[in-house]
């Protein structure tokens, strides 16, 4: 089943399902206002919604209308919580080189995480406001879960039972502020703004035998002003979602409507490029010796997309540009 949040006086936006090839769409006010109230209950809706789901790759909703991606917001607009972690060790190795910063002991044994703002978020065809060049904005390909509510102390090997769906993020990141934010010892908030978030969200289901352990097995592709910049595969994630999930939960609850973000993208071979910006760089340093990709600028441009085994989107597509502000 794929979902999606049209933009709306409401900042919560209106819900509607999607059609599998993404063609068409229908509102369900009738089951649910918004993805928020969909997700928080669950239970209720999602048998629901499934049955909008058929009925509408059918043909059979006679108040579909055409899909304008232009028309959606994130799946989320706005949720409880975003907690980001950062499972592809090759990125965490490539950015960690780039800042000059040691390896966690605990690299291979304990997910890295932290809490990013969720109060607002970027639609998938919003600006992203630059205020300084020199805050290095970058971008950063990702999947992520959106999740039922979630008990304290649920283990990965029962963690995906809580996923209610899927969905792929840009996790902006101003690369030139992290290392001070950093050294203070506090973590992340000025170096992370916005995320913007691909317009639909799928069930697990929808991925067929390329949801493996927790991990989506397709790659993210990914241009750069209309030129080809990566296409990552999931498969290389270190820790699935499930090991996510028992990590966040370790001590809390986590509310329905909570996302977890796969953290970068990245894969060992050169040739399937990278997710970011500062991995490029840096094995730019690495093989010749000079940064030469400079972080995004006013006009830049960065588009995302994964597709399914048959060529289908899965989630839209991100595409954005970077404004002044």
């Amino acid at each position: 089943m794929k979902l999606g949040t049209l933009k709306s006086a409401s900042l919560d936006g209106e819900l509607v399902v999607i059609s599998k090839d993404t063609k068409k769409a229908v509102k369900v006010p009738s089951i649910a206002a918004n993805m928020r109230e969909a997700v928080e209950n669950w239970t209720k809706t999602q048998p629901e919604l499934e049955k909008v789901y058929i009925s509408l790759n059918k043909g059979e909703e006679a108040a579909a209308f055409d899909v304008d991606q232009k028309m959606f917001h994130s799946p989320l607009p706005r949720t409880w919580q975003w907690l980001d972690g950062s499972a592809f060790i090759h990125h965490i190795k490539l950015v960690r080189m780039a800042r000059n910063a040691p390896m966690p002991e605990t690299l291979e044994t304990v997910p890295l995480m932290y809490q990013g703002g969720s109060d607002t978020f970027l639609s998938p065809t919003e600006d992203i406001p630059q205020v300084d060049f020199s805050h290095g904005t970058d971008f950063e390909g990702e999947v992520g879960v959106i999740l039922k509510d979630t008990p304290l102390g649920v283990k990965e090997e029962s963690a995906l039972e809580n996923v209610a769906l899927i969905t792929m993020i840009n996790d902006v990141s101003l690369r030139g502020l992290i290392p001070a934010e950093l050294k203070n010892g506090f973590g992340f908030m000025q170096s992370k703004p916005s995320s913007a978030f691909a317009p639909f969200a799928v069930t697990p289901d929808e991925l067929g035998d390329a949801w493996v352990d927790g991990k989506i097995e397709l790659p993210l592709h990914v241009e750069l002003n209309g030129e080809f910049f990566g296409k990552a595969n999931g498969k290389e994630m270190f820790f699935g979602f499930g090991k996510l999930i028992e990590h966040a939960a370790k001590t809390r609850n986590l509310s329905a409507g909570t996302i977890i973000g796969s953290g970068t993208i990245s894969n060992e071979n050169p040739e399937m490029g990278s997710s970011c910006l500062a991995e490029k760089r840096m094995l730019e340093k690495i093989n010749t010796g000079e940064f030469s990709t400079p972080f995004m600028k006013v006009g830049d441009s960065v588009k995302m997309e994964m597709f399914d085994k048959d060529g289908v989107s899965l989630f839209g597509q991100i595409n954005q540009k970077v404004k002044s502000i």
